[in-house]
């Protein structure tokens, strides 16, 4: 028996936690997990300290499996790794000769964040090999990454956390770090807050943020915000307390802005009483809250990703902007300059990655309708570098990622598609686990889990440190990390040694990784790999826009200035993308539907990153998967506390247990996304998928993500 090694590593899920977690080992087997006090602000939270349980149970994956029914019924056999490699590599080389390069697509999926990840080592050997149809936007941040560029020139709207140590106000809107685990975050808040900052939370639910600050909540109707926006701006523009320099010499268009908010143009002023009777938010709220945003100096309005996952999304990051610069909060400390609020503290290191030969790119939401609608899918479904597809996906990589079906909108939309094998022909799916998503694979590979492989972790959003994912146990049964077989695929393809940069082992391959991005300051590989973690000296405190505001460069747009009007997007005529910011109404928004009067939203739960963590039993319990509901809808329907209800609405059904709770405004009803979907013999989802009731008609700009944008109804399960 050998002794107990204490190890540090790093969690490399898609999670900005980013925890560092030592991990006693002996003898194959983890004694625990726990936290390492020398770093308290990359403290694990219940995940973290879960991993063994989540990533080392019964239900992995341990063998190659290849479907053996039709495809979604879950049936396969056990195959060997030679047989797997044989059929993989034929229906590579069979659908690349068929189709074309451009007939494969990398699911999106994010299981893995590392420095070596599946999914781009994927798409490295498809570039080697003619290329992929490559893909734009992620299902994240669509809106506000496509957007912000309108506005700034760039999407790097973001300052680093610590200039908020100066704010004097801070509007989070849409924006939960305390669940999401947004990097450094909530530590940069609790500072602010030290320093006597006012804290404010626009979300229809009070979330876990509101209390872990003590901030002041106003609830909103979902699909509204930029109503309120708008009010705001009324405000602040027909009180005159707006920042004349900035508006007039750094911007361009807010007159026609004014116009908008004047209602000149539709008749309609867009007043606080105008926006009251569609956000739901009284009048001296709005009045109030613009008022404080405008005279409190500095002010940061942070957007999180939440409000721009609708189908107006894109207005919401534009209303943000322009309230952001109408108030002169740009290119200041302890100001925020809205929109996608990407920064860049440090430059990564990352695997090197060949150009595609491939020029044309899908957006990550739209690619079951470039399975479906095949050489019809064109430039008015988002497509890049071609008037229209040659032909649909013909086969589809899915690795570490549950996107295929589970995190995917309108489930039994794309469960009918993937089921037509006559469309997409092959899917290849890399995994730990037999997912949802893994169910409808025609050959599926067992993955190593983040216990079982070295890998390098960069940080989340921003950061100024790097972290080392360590090896604690071998590998089980027959789990392979997708280096390994693809570089197997790539020796049939004659192009291995090209693939893997001449390496034969990917340890090596992360080594030299490391060693060319390693400056002379830093720690060898062998000593950052023992110590887990190295902190950057002398990180940058970046301000965005700070040379911008003081004249010393233009903004990156044509203009040089940050453009409220667009004249780019004016081109479009496109009612839903007006040439400046402004309220648009959607199909599904409040009051829109007698049938379904209730608006539907999703969130991050504390008890998994996305869906990785569901399998869990200690998580789910910990965490349950109910539908919230404010007490006078459950009234209204004759609900009570932990009834289980049915959820529907046209794309689907679900079974979950309802949670009354005044912590959501009414009229609104909420449950964590990442449940793995799972169906009775009624076709109902009966594990809170909420994926069985989302849509999959993609924004207008961006063509993302409209996921939190959707009208059900509730009932008590025993009226069926």
């Amino acid at each position: 028996m050998s002794g107990v090694r204490i190890i540090p590593t790093m969690g490399r899920n898609n999670c900005g936690g980013r925890c560092r977690l030592l991990i006693e080992e002996q003898d194959g087997k983890i004694l625990s997990i726990k936290g390492d006090p020398a770093y308290p602000d990359r403290g694990p939270c219940i995940k973290g300290l879960q991993y063994d349980k989540t990533f080392l149970g019964e239900d992995r994956l341990k063998t190659p499996l290849k479907r053996v029914g039709k495809r979604g019924e879950g049936m396969f056999e056990t195959i060997s790794w030679k047989e797997a490699i044989d059929l993989l590599s034929s229906e590579w080389i069979r659908i690349r000769d068929t189709y074309g390069p451009a007939s494969r697509y990398v699911n999106y999926g994010w299981g893995v964040e590392a420095v070596l990840n599946g999914t781009n080592m994927v798409k490295r050997l498809l570039r080697l090999d003619g290329g992929h149809l490559d893909s734009y936007n992620t299902y994240s941040t669509a809106c506000t990454n496509y957007t912000t560029p309108y506005l700034y020139g760039t999407e790097y709207s973001g300052s680093s956390f610590d200039t908020l140590e100066d704010s004097k106000l801070i509007i989070l809107w849409a924006h939960n770090p305390a669940e999401t685990k947004f990097d450094n975050l909530m530590d940069c808040l609790r500072k602010a807050k030290k320093n006597g900052a006012e804290i404010i939370v626009i979300d229809p639910r009070k979330t876990p943020t509101v209390k872990a600050l003590g901030a002041e909540w106003i609830g909103i109707k979902p699909t509204t915000d930029c109503a309120l926006m708008d009010a705001m701006s009324y405000v602040i523009w027909s009180e005159d307390l707006y920042d004349h320099f900035f508006v007039e010499e750094r911007c361009l268009g807010f007159e026609k802005y004014f116009t908008y908010l004047s209602g000149k143009e539709d008749g309609i002023a867009k007043t606080p009483a105008w926006a009251s009777k569609i956000t739901g938010i009284s009048e001296d709220v709005i009045v109030n809250l613009a008022r404080r945003y405008a005279m409190t100096k500095p002010a940061a309005l942070m957007q999180g990703y939440g409000g721009q996952r609708h189908a107006n999304g894109e207005q919401f990051t534009r209303g943000g902007i322009a309230l952001a610069c109408l108030t002169g909060n740009v290119g200041i400390s302890g100001g925020w300059a809205s929109g996608a609020g990407q920064c860049k503290i440090v430059d990564m290191p990352a695997m090197p990655m060949p150009e595609n030969p491939v020029n044309q790119s899908i957006s990550v939401f739209t690619w079951t309708d470039a399975i479906y609608k095949g050489k019809e899918f064109g430039e008015k479904d988002g497509l890049k570098g071609a008037k229209h597809l040659d032909c649909g996906i013909k086969m589809i990589f899915s690795i570490a990622g549950n996107a295929l079906v589970n995190q995917h909108s309108d489930i039994n939309r794309t469960k009918q598609i993937l089921e037509d094998e006559s469309l997409c022909e092959f899917i290849v799916c890399s995994d730990v686990f037999m997912t949802p998503s893994a169910k409808f694979a025609d050959l599926v590979l067992p993955a190593t889990s983040l216990l079982e492989c070295d890998n390098i972790i960069t940080p989340w959003n921003q950061g100024s440190f790097l972290g080392f994912s360590s090896q604690i146990v071998e590998p089980l049964d027959e789990r392979r990390f997708e280096f390994e077989w693809l570089r197997e695929v790539a020796e049939r393809l004659g192009l291995a040694e090209e693939f893997s940069c001449g390496h034969t082992d990917y340890r090596e391959w992360l080594r030299g990784i490391y060693e060319d991005y390693r400056t002379s300051d830093m720690p060898s590989y062998e000593e950052f790999k023992k110590e887990g973690i190295y902190i950057f000296k002398d990180a940058p405190r970046v301000i965005a826009f700070e040379a911008q505001r003081k004249g010393e460069k233009p903004f990156e747009t044509p203009s040089g200035k940050v453009e409220i009007y667009s004249p780019t997007l004016e081109e479009m005529e496109d009612v839903r993308i007006p040439a400046v910011p402004g309220y648009v109404e959607v199909k599904e928004g409040p009051g829109k539907s007698e049938k379904y009067p209730l608006q539907l939203i999703g969130w991050h739960t504390k008890g998994r990153a996305h869906s990785v963590g569901f399998n869990n039993e200690k998580l789910r319990a910990k965490y349950p998967q109910v539908l919230w509901m404010n007490p006078k809808d459950g009234a209204a329907r004759g609900l009570q506390a932990e009834d289980l209800v049915e959820v529907w609405n046209d794309r689907g059904r679900m079974v979950v247990p309802v949670l009354l709770t005044e912590e959501i405004i009414p009229g609104v009803v909420a449950i964590a996304e990442g449940a793995w979907y799972e169906s009775d013999s009624q076709g109902r989802d009966i594990s809170g998928s909420i994926n069985v009731l989302t849509s999959q008609e993609p924004t207008p700009l961006a063509k993302g993500n409209p996921q939190h944008t959707n009208l059900v109804e509730v009932k008590r399960l025993k009226e069926n």
